[in-house]
């Protein structure tokens, strides 16, 4: 049997698009819930300014409520996220660039160019795990379509940096399993084991895309339990991939995972009360309703 490695980011990237303040207690509750259900990979937040993203203020409050044996990163935007990180002796970390300028300078205010600059004092500083994010690999909402090369040439960029590994994001969720393999194509000659790829799943395209990528030798996926978060810079982009429907999916194709599925579509429920809203992941609303009848007919 064939294990695939799921880096699992609602705490972050799920939960930073969200206007409903989600408590840090809850936040620390979900973490133990989704370690509880298998999973070892978990980004917990980003060291952003509040002002920008008040969901992850908390960050300096979270951190230290974490459960001990995860293997837990952070998003670090810039220099002084970096050191608020580093002294809370943050040991694995993310940076974020775009294969759009376009995009960039919407979302962090740099071109392309100058995230580079700007992240790469942080790369040959850390001792640590260090993960590179290239958004818009398909298509940009800013400036349309992007070539594969340039996606390739980023990444290259990013290895040579210092980046331990890098994820591919489909930050609006358009890509179609031929666009994976046009990118495969171009970044062929580059280790797969370091390329994560990071699916939205916003025209349903998600798991056909995790079913290419699987096919062209990858491994590495991210996802977020409960399909929680999207992309508060893309009009209209949905959730990520849900991490249920990829759990699903690898078990029925024959992969391991080491993830219990009935305790990870169990661990959202409590966020979404809070947010005011039911989930709407397929797997995980079958693998509940699974359970509920289970439930009530032990009770007949």
């Amino acid at each position: 049997m064939d294990q695939i490695r799921i880096i699992e980011v609602s705490p972050r990237d799920g939960l930073q698009n969200e206007k409903v303040p989600v408590p840090t207690s809850a936040k620390a509750s979900l973490i133990v819930s989704l370690r509880e259900a298998g999973l070892e990979e978990i980004e917990v937040s980003s060291f952003v300014s509040p002002k920008w993203v008040p969901q992850l203020g908390d960050v300096s409050e979270l951190w230290p409520l974490l459960p001990d044996g995860g293997l837990y990163s952070a998003l670090v935007p810039n220099a002084r996220g970096y050191e608020n990180a580093r002294a809370l002796g943050v040991s694995r970390i993310s940076v974020f660039t775009a294969a759009s300028s376009a995009f960039t300078l919407k979302n962090i205010n740099m071109t392309v160019a100058e995230s580079l600059d700007g992240f790469r004092p942080i790369l040959k500083e850390h001792e640590g795990f260090k993960r590179a994010y290239v958004s818009t690999i398909f298509e940009c909402p800013y400036a349309g379509r992007i070539e594969p090369a340039a996606v390739a040439k980023l990444a290259e960029e990013l290895f040579e940096i210092g980046a331990d590994e890098i994820s591919l994001g489909d930050t609006i969720g358009v890509g179609t399993p031929s666009e994976v393999t046009q990118l495969h194509e171009a970044i062929r000659h580059l280790d797969h084991q370091k390329i994560v790829w990071h699916f939205h799943d916003t025209r349903g395209t998600a798991i056909a895309n995790v079913a290419k990528a699987l096919e062209l030798g990858y491994r590495s996926f991210d996802a977020s339990a409960g399909g929680l978060g999207g992309c508060p810079y893309a009009k209209g982009a949905g959730g990520n991939l849900a991490t249920e429907d990829l759990v699903y999916f690898a078990h029925r194709e024959g992969l391991t995972t080491g993830v219990d599925l009935l305790k990870l579509s169990q661990a959202t429920l409590p966020i979404f009360e809070i947010l005011g809203r039911p989930p709407t992941a397929k797997v995980q609303l079958a693998a509940l309703a699974e359970w509920r009848s289970s439930q009530e007919s032990a009770q007949q």
